[in-house]
């Protein structure tokens, strides 16, 4: 049962505005490429600098910071299966450096991508890789 106070946030939330909205789905659908504000902007034809003021204040991260949690929430998924490397996965969804996959990987979840695989499918399926 929800709280009051969640009630009142749910009745008195505003609606996320269609640039934000425009701005969200095109990084998730587009977290593998190389992604900037500037060309973001573009895209949803908006000035960077007012996005980024407005993406902040709306998803409460970021620029920088909603595309990487992106990437990591997708990375997570995929290191479910033992099928891909490591690296591949961090390559495959959009992050440039291995180095920067496991550091960003770590702050989000406490755990490299290793240690998170090796809990989330256990010794012996690790094994067998």
């Amino acid at each position: 049962m929800l709280s009051a106070a969640e009630i009142e946030n749910a009745t008195c939330r505003r609606a996320e505005p269609a640039a934000i909205w425009k701005t969200r789905k095109y990084i998730e659908q587009n977290s593998a490429e190389k992604l900037s504000l500037t060309r973001v902007a573009n895209v949803v034809n908006m000035n960077a600098n007012y996005l980024s003021e407005n993406f902040k204040q709306v998803t409460g991260l970021n620029f920088v910071e909603y595309v990487a949690r992106t990437r990591f929430e997708k990375a997570w998924d995929l290191l479910c299966s033992p099928n891909r490397r490591v690296s591949e996965i961090a390559f495959a969804v959009g992050f440039q450096s291995l180095s920067q996959f496991n550091r960003v990987f770590k702050r989000f979840s406490g755990k490299s991508p290793t240690q998170y695989r090796v809990a989330a499918l256990g010794v012996d399926a690790i094994d067998k890789l």
